[in-house]
């Protein structure tokens, strides 16, 4: 496989993102299953065709893909200005944080969860900006490849290994 090939494949997720804080880890847990109880898919850790990688990505039953973005604190907050890369890959945006970080330093105009690691809580709802089809569709397929390696890695840890995957 070609190097560019390597780079445009979504790569499986068996194991945590070892950068993440034990903070950041705990908010992305209670974020899942705020969306898991919604009714929608995420992906952790998910490359975007800009090389950009989202903390977590959701698609809903109507093909809804929200990106949610975690800050585990102030500092992370100031020193990550990455995150508007992302709202072109998405309909909706949040900020996924601790109930502890003081909202007033994130934007307002952007969707806020409050999480935890037993669960999370929207309290401002995202505002809503339609993707273009031919990119919804491109989005979609690289979630859809990006879950399926990584069942694919969980049937066959071995191919993951020998770089089959």
């Amino acid at each position: 496989m070609s190097d560019s090939s390597a780079i445009l494949r979504p790569q499986p997720i068996l194991v945590p993102d070892r950068r993440q804080s034990p903070v950041a880890a705990g908010i992305q847990r209670g974020v899942r299953r705020l969306f898991a109880q919604l009714g929608q898919a995420t992906i952790p850790e998910f490359t975007l065709a800009n090389g950009r990688r989202a903390d977590l990505i959701a698609l809903a039953p109507n093909g809804c893909l929200t990106i949610i973005e975690i800050k585990s604190s102030v500092a992370d907050f100031r020193a990550d200005r990455k995150w508007p890369d992302y709202e072109d890959f998405c309909d909706r945006f949040y900020f996924a944080v601790l109930e502890t970080l003081p909202f007033d330093i994130l934007p307002e105009d952007r969707g806020l969860i409050v999480a935890d690691s037993f669960g999370a809580a929207i309290m401002r709802e995202a505002l809503h900006h339609p993707l273009a089809g031919a990119r919804r569709k491109a989005v979609t397929l690289r979630f859809a490849q990006a879950a399926a390696f990584t069942l694919h890695a969980l049937a066959d840890p071995d191919a993951v290994a020998d770089g089959r995957l």
